[in-house]
């Protein structure tokens, strides 16, 4: 039996591979590389030593996933696939509807049609919106300002009433707050095409000398420094927080939200800094106006993770940078 991970070549589902084949799980990666490159595989196997099945597909293609389920035992899907830049999301709202909605509409009755009800979704922290008082908890009212948070909100919502609908079906909604950093081996992180939407590729591409300097969104909030603050998570935290998250699957049904985060959050400034001591590099900033939509601060109440899953976040703000820079120096140029 295998575990499906759509959108394993990306940069959060590539963790995860590395973690579930390290963990003696068996996967197969569906990947489209539209935000993503064919070489991330073979990394993936340089570190773990072990090998998998991939199929080049889109989840819009019913055809194409119905294969990949004839042609495997799958017990349980890891669902990263989808399309995850807020302000292109903006500009071309109905493609990321169609792409992201649709795709996993398709996904989930190809997985009722072969007897696969488990699924672990890469839903955000995004989905809290913009009256919430941080630290965010599950309970609280979620609202979306924007069509890609508002995707990730109405599949929540849709594998909910799936749920409801189908006893037998189980849906882990784990929600992100702002992943960072990269595999110890320095062989795999987060490659975005152009400019960043994430802050941490952005300050590394400043300094790495691919971008001239780093625009820093407001520094007029009510925080410390004026700047925004965000819970920033070890993308390898996060990926082992998705091995729990199956686990937890395995003995339970219904649908169920988690927040994945460390519950500390750390400003813009601040996160420079720490680049700047992990790097050795400067990073010039130039203070820009404020995004729309952007809260002052964003952080998690972890504390379900740990309650319900055994999990909670071991890295710092030092180690993630530490980490990002050994990815960013030789592969963000």
């Amino acid at each position: 039996m295998s575990i499906l991970v759509t959108g394993g070549a990306g940069y959060i589902g590539s963790h995860t591979c590395v973690e579930l084949l390290e963990a003696g799980r068996d996967i197969v990666v569906l990947d489209n590389f539209s935000n993503s490159k064919p070489e991330v595989l073979d990394r993936i196997r340089a570190i773990t030593s072990r090998d998998f099945k991939f199929y080049e597909a889109d989840l819009l293609d019913r055809e194409a996933v119905e294969r990949v389920f004839s042609e495997n035992e799958i017990e349980a899907v890891i669902h990263f696939a989808g399309l995850k830049s807020v302000s292109e999301s903006v500009d071309i709202p109905l493609r990321y509807y169609h792409n992201n909605i649709t795709g996993t509409l398709i996904l989930c009755d190809t997985m009722s049609k072969f007897g696969c009800k488990k699924m672990v979704f890469s839903s955000s922290a995004t989905v809290y919106g913009m009256d919430n008082v941080p630290p965010c908890r599950e309970d609280m009212p979620t609202s979306a300002i924007n069509p890609y948070g508002r995707t990730k909100l109405m599949i929540e919502e849709i594998l909910r009433d799936l749920c409801v609908a189908d006893k037998e079906w189980t849906a882990i909604l784990l929600r992100y707050f702002n992943p960072i950093g990269a595999h110890k081996s320095g062989l795999i992180g987060e490659e975005p095409n152009g400019i960043p939407n994430n802050l941490l590729p952005y300050v590394a591409m400043v300094a790495t000398g691919r971008l001239e300097h780093l625009n820093v969104y407001g520094d007029d909030y009510d925080t410390p420094d004026g700047t925004g603050i965000r819970d920033y998570i070890h993308v390898v935290d996060l990926a082992k927080g998705h091995l729990c998250a199956l686990d937890y699957a395995a003995g339970h049904t219904g649908a169920k939200a988690v927040n994945l985060g460390t519950g500390r959050g750390y400003s813009v400034l601040e996160v420079v800094k720490a680049f700047e001591k992990a790097s050795g590099r400067k990073v010039p900033y130039v203070v820009a106006p404020r995004r729309q939509g952007d809260v002052a601060a964003s952080f998690a109440d972890p504390s379900e993770a740990k309650r319900v899953f055994g999990w909670e976040a071991q890295y710092g703000i030092d180690e993630m940078c530490e980490d990002l820079w050994r990815f960013a120096k030789d592969n963000l140029k």
